[in-house]
């Protein structure tokens, strides 16, 4: 798909004015130059041309806003200079996979006052002797170069740490969600707990009722035997005394 095209399609009913981030990646320049791309694109801040066939980068238009620029594999060879003038405030540049080779071509770049990450990965450039040095040398104002700084630490990832931050959120809200189940269940227990217990004084309070009942019942059986008893040693005496009274 050519450029022009593509880019078009991107705007997705918006004007370019709107747009604050534009990616056309593997479409195709008919000359190797920039197309459909103009200065009414004005509040563009992330612009990515991967493998789109660029040589040059004479037609870029004027983008004041733009702070990151991904020109990956493409076949630049220089013009650099036009990127301290149409984007002054580039903060991010990757021109890994080009055809950049001389220290020289790189100088333009002492323009851009904010730039503070280069990648120049897979160019010819980065087989030079003392590369890195060279170009931390060159671009003070570089302070990481192929992802590391002059120290060899490693640039932080803004993508990471956004899903870091997204990680930590969701994890806060799902152990928020896991305290609450807890929560319940454990008032639940509560209440199923406090229920056992109270049938289980319930159950208690019958069965001491029915033991009370039991001893009443042998204490009472214990007096009819004992009324019995006394009433079968009465009968026995009133038998003795009529037999006296016969024999008399």
């Amino acid at each position: 798909m050519e450029m022009k095209k593509r880019i078009s399609l991107e705007l997705r009913n918006r004007t370019p004015a709107e747009v604050a981030e534009l990616v056309v990646d593997n479409c195709r320049s008919s000359d190797g130059e920039i197309e459909g791309l103009t200065d009414e694109f004005k509040e563009l801040e992330f612009l990515s041309m991967v493998n789109v066939g660029l040589t040059s980068l004479a037609k870029l238009p004027t983008l004041p806003k733009l702070r990151k620029l991904e020109l990956s594999d493409n076949n630049i060879l220089g013009s650099l200079e036009t990127l301290a003038e149409k984007c002054a405030n580039l903060t991010y540049l990757n021109l890994s996979g080009n055809k950049i080779k001389e220290l020289s071509t790189l100088e333009a770049l002492q323009n851009l006052k904010n730039l503070k990450s280069l990648d120049l990965f897979n160019c010819e450039i980065t087989t030079l002797e003392d590369y890195r040095e060279s170009i931390f040398e060159l671009l003070p104002q570089v302070t990481y170069l192929d992802g590391f700084d002059a120290e060899d630490n490693e640039a932080p990832d803004s993508e990471a740490d956004d899903d870091d931050e997204d990680g930590e959120e969701g994890a806060g809200q799902l152990g928020d969600y896991e305290e609450e189940e807890e929560d319940e269940e454990g008032s639940e227990g509560g209440e199923v707990g406090l229920s056992y217990l109270m049938k289980e004084d319930i159950q208690d309070e019958e069965d001491d009722g029915d033991y009370v009942e039991e001893e009443e019942e042998e204490e009472g059986e214990e007096e009819e035997a004992d009324v019995r008893g006394e009433k079968r040693k009465r009968d026995a005496e009133d038998e003795g005394e009529d037999d006296d009274e016969d024999d008399d």
